[in-house]
């Protein structure tokens, strides 16, 4: 009968606090939305008569690729990595231009533009609020992860 050492039980991680799960939440959406309509870009591309093809599948593979910048933040944020909060905020930066963008352009883009917005901004405040950093080991003092 051999005797070997049995492993010490994994430390329990403390749980994530509700304001970096909402801004993972929120940014993973933002991935998705980028991900459909390069997707819907794509296939209009593709299938639709755009009035340029061309630009239309550049349009949509472009915008497909972008959307692995949330997603891969979001995923980072939900596993507390310290860092993820970089391009969850890069990806908050890159929406306020272009919710102001939608917003110029009228119409029902005032409406798709003031979601954005009120998304970028509730996503960089959640981000930045010391709850968060502490969680992510962002701070004074705090040891690299």
């Amino acid at each position: 009968m051999s005797t070997k050492p049995t492993p010490a039980p994994a430390q329990p991680t403390a749980p994530l606090p509700r304001r970096l799960t909402a801004a993972a939440a929120l940014t993973a959406l933002e991935g998705l939305a980028l991900a459909g309509l390069g997707a819907y870009m794509l296939f209009v591309g593709i299938v639709g008569d755009p009035d340029s093809p061309q630009q239309a599948e550049t349009g949509g593979i472009t915008l497909f690729l972008l959307a692995a910048l949330p997603l891969v933040a979001a995923r980072g944020l939900r596993l507390g990595r310290r860092w993820s909060r970089g391009p969850a905020l890069i990806t908050q930066l890159m929406a306020l231009p272009v919710a102001w963008t939608l917003y110029s352009t009228g119409g029902a883009m005032i409406a798709a533009a003031v979601a954005l917005a009120a998304a970028a901004v509730a996503v960089s405040a959640l981000l930045v609020n010391p709850t968060a950093t502490e969680a992510l080991g962002i701070g004074p003092g705090e040891q690299a992860r």
